[in-house]
């Protein structure tokens, strides 16, 4: 799909040969603060979740999709829709750039190609992020794409012995900037990634 298609990265759905990059991803406790992650995933309940990922947004309400680098073919991180309300035109935004890929602005990329798709193919209205604000480099990212912070929510999220102040930060589709291309090279960080459901 051309609009998921960018310069330096692309966004695909999740297939079953992703279960190694997954398992590994989703079992590295240094994430596990920013996607409510509180214990291991086995690889079979892993398995479980990318053989529903078939399941389109409008069923799931989630759309979790690999950023691939085009150079190499490799995976270098995860974007995800969710908590996506079709009445009211909204989702949510999180990724997550591997340690590895981080700085080469992969995640400026895959938000715009995701903020993109969204408007254009999925008629939403805004986009949203939950961040900390300890979280300095999100923030200063979703600012720079345009990202409106809408407020504060007081000790919100517990980490580390710690309560954390969480900001949303909101992209409202009349106010975006869908064509700032060639794409602004900014830093990536770490924004958060909503855990898998594991219902599915």
């Amino acid at each position: 799909m051309k609009t998921l298609q960018g310069k330096h990265i692309r966004l695909r759905a999740i297939e079953l040969t992703d279960l190694d990059f997954l398992y590994q991803i989703e079992n590295d406790e240094s994430f596990w603060s920013i996607s409510n992650t509180q214990k291991p995933f086995s690889k079979f309940l892993l398995q479980q979740y990318l053989e529903n990922s078939h399941l389109d947004i409008y069923e799931a309400k989630q759309l979790r999709l690999i950023i691939f680098q085009n150079k190499t073919n490799t995976p270098v991180g995860m974007i995800d829709l969710f908590d996506f309300e079709p009445k009211h035109k909204r989702a949510g935004l999180g990724l997550l750039i591997h340690p590895t890929f981080e700085n080469r602005g992969y995640a400026t990329e895959a938000i715009q190609l995701i903020t993109a798709y969204a408007f254009t193919h999925l008629d939403m209205h805004q986009i949203f992020a939950n961040i900390t604000t300890d979280n300095k480099k999100s923030i200063a990212l979703f600012k720079k794409l345009n990202f409106q912070r809408a407020g504060e929510k007081k000790d919100w999220i517990y980490a580390n012995g710690t309560y954390k102040n969480e900001v949303l930060y909101q992209l409202i589709h009349e106010t975006s900037m869908l064509n700032l291309y060639p794409l602004r090279e900014i830093e990536d960080s770490t924004p958060p990634l909503k855990t898998i459901n594991k219902e599915s």
